[in-house]
């Protein structure tokens, strides 16, 4: 597969991304989330050089590549210590979704915008009672004349006040009696009826997490997106990509620590030799580079099959990925704040904040144990328990 040995163009694309994180990196992330902003300049740069519509289709401005290119974006800049966590959500679910189900009006309304950065879209799912099980969500949608009213809840949604709207999931109300038809509609963040309220998180991030009303949100029929009756394909198109970029996410994020960890352990000295010298530390370091590199390869192959149209092969890959790099993001970064011991845990390191960050790959946008019963069910073909 050719995903095995990065093309001239990926490594080129990585270099370009790496430039670009180096002149913000991890201290001015640390700085905006501690001053209650947005990261709105990397941003912008970002946009400005392709980067953050390098999936999107060219005829809308976006870069006509796909998820592989969008993960190396992501993940460059989180090796540098400067991840943009909206880039999972707008360009990488929402402008999926409407570039492969959108109307052509959807299409010219949203993809130039999301595809400059110029306009962002945030994904709500996840709900209090169902998590992110697609199976039991209970935010409805039922038609009233040409229109659609949207009743319900969702909760851990990212970026919806800096969002120019949200697209939601929903079911259609005869779901209810078993059938399910999960739906996709596009909310504007100025929508009657939408409100929202700040989740109080202990981690410290650029991107706020928020729990959504909707109550009795009308919208008209263009604010759905693709097929009412297709169902769970739809929905995937979206979920698969969101794994993917959450891999990349968690893998810059470990090579950013690791990174941290080995320029240390190459310099400190305690006795005659640097401390990278032993091999209790340095064995540790390694083995944390090789399980990184693994989640990468599969990162790769998830994104390749994606973007060959594979969505099956890529659902089952995209889980496997998520899982690997989270696993291996949260020992890298564990073994960087352990090598360097009590500077591990000092602001001027900057890995004490990612004890808790690194955990979020295991949790969002499904957790470990949801993807071992994937793996469990779909790829061994064992019974469920549920």
């Amino acid at each position: 597969m050719s995903s095995i040995i990065e093309s001239t163009e990926h490594k080129a694309l990585r270099t370009a991304v790496t430039a670009l994180g180096q002149r913000y990196g991890r201290e001015y992330l640390a700085r905006v989330a501690r001053d209650g902003g947005h990261p709105d300049e990397l941003w912008a740069d970002a946009a400005k050089l392709g980067y953050l519509g390098v999936n999107l289709p060219e005829e809308y401005g976006g870069g006509g590549g796909g998820i592989a290119e969008l993960s190396i974006v992501l993940e460059e800049l989180g090796a540098a210590g400067c991840p943009l966590l909206m880039m999972v959500v707008s360009p990488a679910i929402c402008g999926t979704v409407i570039a492969r189900f959108g109307t052509d009006a959807q299409k010219r309304e949203w993809l130039p915008g999301l595809a400059d950065g110029s306009r962002t879209m945030a994904f709500g799912i996840t709900e209090p009672d169902a998590g992110s099980n697609s199976h039991r969500i209970t935010t409805t949608a039922r038609r009233d004349g040409d229109d659609w009213i949207l009743t319900g809840r969702k909760v851990f949604i990212s970026g919806v006040d800096i969002a120019d709207a949200t697209l939601i999931v929903g079911r259609t109300e005869d779901a209810r009696t078993g059938s399910l038809k999960p739906c996709l509609f596009i909310v504007p963040r100025d929508a009657p009826g939408f409100g929202r309220s700040v989740i109080d998180m202990e981690l410290q991030a650029a991107e706020k997490q928020f729990e959504l009303t909707l109550d009795e949100v009308r919208l008209p029929s263009s604010a759905l997106v693709g097929d009412e009756d297709a169902g769970l394909l739809q929905l995937f198109v979206g979920l698969n990509p969101e794994r993917i970029m959450t891999a990349a996410f968690a893998i810059g994020m470990g090579r950013h620590a690791l990174g941290k960890a080995v320029d240390y352990a190459k310099t400190r000295q305690v006795w005659k030799a640097p401390i990278g010298a032993h091999q209790a530390v340095a064995h540790p370091l390694a083995q944390a580079r090789i399980e990184l590199e693994l989640a990468r390869l599969m990162t790769q192959k998830a994104a390749a099959l994606y973007d060959a149209g594979d969505d099956m092969g890529a659902g089952e890959a995209a889980n496997m990925a998520k899982y690997a790099a989270a696993e291996a993001c949260v020992r890298a970064v564990d073994q960087a704040v352990h090598t360097l011991g009590g500077n591990g845990l000092t602001r001027e390191y900057g890995l004490a904040s990612l004890i808790t960050a690194s955990r979020v790959a295991r949790i969002a946008p499904v957790s470990r144990e949801m993807i071992l019963n994937f793996i469990s069910h779909q790829t061994l073909g064992l019974p469920k328990s549920y």
